[in-house]
C-alpha cells in the first residue's frame, strides 16, 4: 500500500472531526519537486513503457489557468480545494458538484473553480491524479477537464493505494475510453508534469490560507460546509 499511516490518520479524523466529513493534512508534503523539466524517476519512466507506451519526457508546467465552469461575470463564486485520493472529496464531486452545476452554473449565476490541494491523503495518488487531470485540462478545455475529474473520483478506489503499474494501466484505459490520449495522460501523471502548478495551488492554500482540510469549500470568499444543503443555503444568500 503506497498510502501512508500519517495520511491514514488524517483521512479518518477528518472524517470524526469535522462532523461533515473530510480529509486532514496540510502540514507537509512529498520530497518530490518539479523543476525545469518533467518529473519522474528511472523506474516511474519504466512503467510508462510497462503499460504500453512510448511517451517522451516534455518540460514541466509551472503556470495553468485555474480550472473552472460558469461565466466569469457570475454573481457568485464558488471555490473547492480537492484532493483526487480523498474520499470526502469524491462525495463532493460525485454527490454535490453536480447539483451545483445543473441548478446554479447552467444558469449562469455560479462560476465553479476547482484548485487541487494535495494533502497528501495517498502519497502516490494525491499528486498524480491531480497531474493527470491537469494534463486533460492542459491538452483539451475545462469543460473536459471536470468530466474527466469526475471519472477519477468515481474509480478512485482503483487508482488510490494499490499497485502503480495497475493503477497507470487503469488511468491510461480511463482516457483512452474519454476519446483522450491515454498514453500521454498517464504519462503526465506518473511524472508528474503538473507538479509546479499543483504545488502552486497548495502553497497558497496552506500557507496564505491556512486550510488544512479537504473538501474546502467558499462561496464568495466565506468558507462553508461542503454540503448541499449549505452551498445551496449560501448561494441564494449571496445572488
Amino acid at each position: 500500500m503506497r498510502q501512508t499511516r500519517r495520511a491514514y490518520l488524517a483521512a479518518t479524523a477528518g472524517a470524526l472531526t469535522l462532523g461533515t466529513a473530510g480529509c486532514l493534512g496540510g502540514d507537509d508534503e512529498s520530497e518530490n519537486t518539479a523543476t525545469g523539466t518533467e518529473t519522474g524517476t528511472s523506474t516511474e519512466s519504466d512503467i510508462v513503457a510497462d503499460i504500453g507506451c512510448d511517451v517522451s519526457k516534455r518540460d514541466a508546467v509551472s503556470s495553468l489557468s485555474t480550472p473552472s465552469l460558469g461565466p466569469d461575470d457570475a454573481t457568485v463564486v464558488v471555490d473547492g480545494w480537492e484532493d483526487f485520493a480523498c474520499p470526502h472529496c469524491a462525495t463532493f464531486s460525485l454527490d454535490v458538484l453536480p447539483k451545483l452545476q445543473s441548478e446554479y452554473v447552467s444558469e449562469g449565476i455560479v462560476q465553479y473553480r476547482h484548485h487541487d490541494f494535495p494533502i497528501p491523503v495517498d502519497d502516490w495518488w494525491s499528486w498524480k491524479g491531480a497531474s493527470a487531470a491537469r494534463a486533460v485540462q492542459d491538452e483539451t478545455d475545462d469543460e473536459t477537464f471536470f468530466e474527466f475529474a469526475h471519472t477519477l473520483f468515481e474509480k478512485q478506489s482503483e487508482l488510490a493505494g494499490g499497485n502503480a503499474e495497475e493503477s497507470l494501466t487503469t488511468l491510461k484505459d480511463l482516457a483512452n475510453d474519454a476519446e483522450l490520449d491515454g498514453c500521454s495522460v498517464a504519462a503526465a501523471a506518473s511524472r508528474e508534469r503538473y507538479r509546479p502548478v499543483v504545488k502552486a495551488d497548495r502553497t497558497n492554500a496552506v500557507d496564505e490560507r491556512g486550510f488544512n482540510g479537504t473538501p474546502t469549500i467558499l462561496v464568495n470568499g466565506e468558507q462553508v460546509k461542503p454540503t448541499w444543503d449549505a452551498i445551496q443555503t449560501a448561494v441564494e444568500n449571496a445572488r
